[in-house]
C-alpha cells in the first residue's frame, strides 16, 4: 500500500499532467486535501510534504484540529454549512466553498463584519440537479449571486460543485465544462463587486478532467488517504 506521499506525489504528477493537456499553469490549480475523518497524526504526514490546504466537511472536525495542526494551514470549509454554526470557523477558514442560500451568506456576512474580515466564499451549483445535493440550480445562479453580492463583508470568489459519482471521469466531462461557461456567463454580466476566478470542481476519481475543463481548485481525499473508515454513528 502506498504512503501518503507517494499517494501525494502521484497526484501532483497527475495534475501537472493535465495542466499541460489543458495549456494551464501548474500553478493556477490548487491541490486541496481533504482531511475529514482523518486523525491529526496522519494529516500531518500530508502537511509535512507541502500540503497545507485542507478542506473539511464539518464545522467540528474544523474546530477539533484547529489548534494541533498549528498556524500554517489554510483551512476550507467544503461542506454543508448550517447558520448557527458559521461564528465558530468565521475567522479560521480561507475560503467557505457552499454558501446556497441567501440566508447563509446574511450570517456569514454579519459574522464577518464582527470580526471586520472579510470573508471568501464560492457559491455552490447543483450542476447536475440532483436531488441528494445542495446547491443552486444553474438556471438560478446568477440572480442568486447578484442578490449576495450586495452583501459588503463576502467576496464572491467563484463556484463550486459536487459531481456525480460515475464509473469513469468522463461522464462528468459536460458538467464539469457547463461549470466553466456558467462561470463565464455571470462574470461577462458585469455584477456589481463580483469577478469569479476559482473553480472548485473535481475529486479523487475526476479531478484530472476537472482540471482539463478549468478546475482551478480539486479536493482531494480518499487518494491522499486511502479509503476512509466512518465512525459507526450508533456509537455518537
Amino acid at each position: 500500500m502506498p504512503s501518503i506521499k507517494e499517494n501525494i506525489d502521484i497526484i501532483n504528477s497527475n495534475i501537472q499532467s493535465a495542466c499541460e493537456r489543458s495549456g494551464r499553469k501548474r500553478e493556477d490549480v490548487l491541490f486541496l486535501v481533504v482531511s475529514k475523518t482523518i486523525d491529526v497524526e496522519r494529516i500531518k504526514e500530508a502537511t509535512a510534504c507541502g500540503m497545507t490546504s485542507l478542506g473539511e466537511n464539518k464545522v467540528q472536525e474544523i474546530m477539533d484540529k484547529y489548534e494541533p495542526m498549528g498556524k500554517d494551514i489554510k483551512w476550507h470549509l467544503i461542506g454543508h454549512l448550517q447558520t448557527n454554526k458559521v461564528k465558530y470557523i468565521i475567522d479560521k477558514v480561507e475560503m467557505i466553498h457552499s454558501v446556497e442560500s441567501v440566508k447563509l451568506a446574511e450570517e456569514i456576512n454579519k459574522r464577518a463584519a464582527a470580526k471586520n474580515i472579510m470573508a471568501n466564499v464560492l457559491v455552490e451549483v447543483n450542476i447536475a440537479n440532483e436531488e441528494s445535493k445542495f446547491g443552486i440550480k444553474p438556471e438560478d445562479c446568477e440572480k442568486f449571486i447578484q442578490e449576495i453580492s450586495l452583501f459588503p463583508n463576502i467576496i464572491i470568489k467563484g463556484l463550486m460543485t459536487v459531481a456525480p459519482i460515475v464509473d469513469k471521469a468522463e461522464k462528468n466531462r459536460k458538467y464539469f465544462r457547463q461549470m466553466r461557461e456558467l462561470m463565464v456567463d455571470i462574470n461577462s454580466k458585469n455584477v456589481h463587486n463580483v469577478n469569479m476566478t476559482e473553480l472548485s470542481m473535481g475529486m479523487t476519481g475526476d479531478y484530472e478532467v476537472a482540471i482539463e475543463e478549468g478546475a482551478t481548485i480539486v479536493r482531494i481525499g480518499t487518494g491522499v488517504f486511502g479509503e476512509r473508515v466512518y465512525p459507526n454513528k450508533n456509537l455518537l
